[in-house]
């Protein structure tokens, strides 16, 4: 008798803290033996089934050096009595072993009444929504992260394109280069693609990275603009990096062909005048126009990519008359009607720290808030 009393006491225990407690949540994800840098889609659900008070929460996953966090999908319910979170993250573990993950949800208990005096504020008189916060544990999630095949350069499933408009040149003429790699999985950014001769001058700016969200993944374009010069002919590397696809455990590498590339020299003979004595105020001056010819082609390709990148910002800025408004909000609220006006899913994540900070009482960059919702158009 004293054994089953024992067995029933321990059941009541364990069971009151589920049925006390103001709402229900979910964290999952979708592979526990990854790996490294192995995109991992995680799925968090978080419901208020206690219809009798009024809950906000403030969810986060904790940042480490043993992996990255990209947010794919937010989407905040606020409704009284009725909170509802449903987020989606990729985290790309970087360490192999044993990775655990940590998490920080805080339930923050309030009224309508409360909830009233802070809505009743505006951008002159903002007032604190007023709660009691209560930190919930929350198991870590623990990966078992399997290391790479020797020599990976790249993990994902990509696809490499090189577009190279010329194979002959005259001296010091440049060179324009455009590699892009593109697909699936961790950002594809090599810090160097091919190694060249001393004797070739070369000129390239960071690589230019495009991320597409989808709800299993992120899709990324990853561009590198580069040009080139000599005064003599020379060979341009064939490309070889090797790739690994998780998800297929499949070894594979990215190839591009070597081009050789023509460069005529220079005819001195035609700069050089042979009269030792020519008529006065007649002097052969085509050798300077000729010279500063060549220094304004030699430098076109350094400044080609910088022309059109100032090119594109421009008429970026013309397209999209929103980005004025954006950045002249004076504050978060006013901020968040504005993008909420939008109806844009493209602005859901500043809209999702935007809430945070005005129901939750977190902690934003304004500037930094503006400068993603700026990226996103």
């Amino acid at each position: 008798m004293k054994h089953t009393l024992g067995k029933l006491m321990l059941f009541v225990l364990l069971t009151v803290p589920m049925v006390a407690e103001d709402f229900i949540h979910s964290i999952t994800i979708d592979n526990f033996h990854p790996y490294e840098k192995e995109a991992l889609l995680l799925n968090v659900e978080i419901n208020q089934t206690n219809p009798n008070t009024v809950l906000f929460f403030k969810f986060d996953i904790n940042s480490s050096d043993a992996y990255n966090i990209e947010q794919i999908e937010s989407s905040y319910d606020n409704t009284l009595h009725h909170s509802k979170i449903h987020n989606r993250y990729l985290i790309y573990p970087l360490k192999t072993g044993k990775v655990p993950i940590h998490f920080t949800l805080i339930k923050r208990v309030t009224d309508e009444e409360k909830v009233d005096y802070f809505a009743s504020g505006d951008r002159d008189d903002f007032k604190k929504l007023e709660t009691k916060d209560i930190a919930i544990p929350l198991a870590p999630l623990v990966l078992q992260v399997k290391a790479l095949p020797p020599h990976t350069q790249l993990v994902g499933d990509y696809k490499l394109h090189t577009t190279l408009k010329k194979t002959h040149v005259k001296s010091q003429e440049p060179i324009d280069m455009q590699v892009s790699i593109e697909g699936d999985g961790y950002p594809p950014v090599l810090k160097e693609l091919f190694s060249l001769p001393k004797e070739v001058t070369r000129f390239k700016q960071k690589p230019q990275i495009e991320k597409f969200p989808t709800r299993a993944n992120m899709h990324y374009k990853v561009h590198y603009l580069m040009a080139f010069s000599s005064t003599h002919t020379f060979t341009l590397p064939d490309i070889n990096i090797t790739t690994f696809n998780p998800k297929t455990e499949h070894l594979y590498t990215l190839t591009s062909p070597s081009h050789k590339i023509e460069v005529s020299p220079t005819n001195h003979d035609a700069l050089v005048d042979n009269i030792d004595t020519p008529p006065l105020l007649k002097a052969d001056w085509s050798w300077v126009q000729e010279g500063f010819t060549y220094l304004l082609i030699f430098l076109a390709g350094y400044l080609t990519a910088h022309v059109w990148r100032g090119q594109k910002k421009s008429q970026t800025k013309q397209k999209n008359p929103l980005k004025e408004k954006i950045e002249a909000s004076k504050d978060a609220k006013t901020l968040l009607q504005l993008l909420m006006a939008q109806d844009d899913p493209r602005f859901s994540k500043p809209i999702t720290a935007l809430e945070n900070a005005l129901y939750q009482n977190g902690k934003i960059q304004l500037n930094k808030v503006k400068k993603e919702a700026v990226d996103a158009l």
